[in-house]
């Protein structure tokens, strides 16, 4: 081989690696680089207000029977003088929101309980109940109540021993209770115009 062609191979030689190292030296170049990658995602839940409302198992005579479970509902044998164990609590479930307690009280034998501090209004005044303005029988719960509260309405009734019970066979004693989140309310009444009930 002549010299000529060996100084153009050895330039062509080492224009080729010079062409190889630039490759080299370029993605050695990319994968140098400091890099860094993060994330935020937000996952959201929902609350929620949940109340139930029950009263203890009791016999016709109204006295509570023993070791049963609490009750939508009960039958009494209205006698002049007797007293009666009718305790309705509200129960706040444990994962509830903080929430505003009602009650709606239509109590059919008002005229015929022994007056005095057992009537059922007393004892609703006594556990911390009020009535709400403009609402018929409907009483607010002084405070917030939290999850997992029991709150009691009332815990019994007394009749009168005049009282002629014959007149109040189909009478109904009938509480219903409502729960309405705190969070936007900062007092009571404004919590119950929302229910409209």
């Amino acid at each position: 081989m002549t010299r000529n062609v060996q100084k153009k191979m050895r330039r062509l030689a080492m224009l080729a690696c010079s062409a190889i190292l630039l490759v080299c030296v370029s993605i050695g170049a990319t994968f140098a680089y400091l890099t860094s990658q993060d994330v935020v995602t937000n996952s959201f839940t929902v609350g929620n207000v949940a109340i139930t409302l029950d009263e203890a198992k009791v016999n016709a005579d109204g006295t509570p029977v023993p070791n049963e479970s609490r009750v939508k509902a009960n039958e009494y044998h209205l006698i002049p003088g007797r007293s009666y164990t009718k305790d309705p609590t509200v129960h706040v479930g444990s994962g509830s929101e903080d929430c505003w307690l009602f009650v709606k009280v239509e109590n059919g034998i008002s005229a015929i309980e022994k007056s005095g501090d057992t009537t059922i209004a007393k004892q609703l005044e006594a556990n911390g109940w009020t009535a709400v303005s403009g609402a018929a029988n409907v009483y607010a719960y002084a405070s917030v109540a939290k999850g997992g509260d029991n709150v009691p309405v009332f815990s019994s009734f007394t009749i009168d021993s005049t009282a002629n019970v014959s007149a109040y066979a189909s009478a109904k004693l009938r509480i219903t209770a409502y729960a309405v989140q705190a969070e936007g309310f900062s007092t009571a009444a404004e919590a119950w115009a929302v229910i409209g009930a």
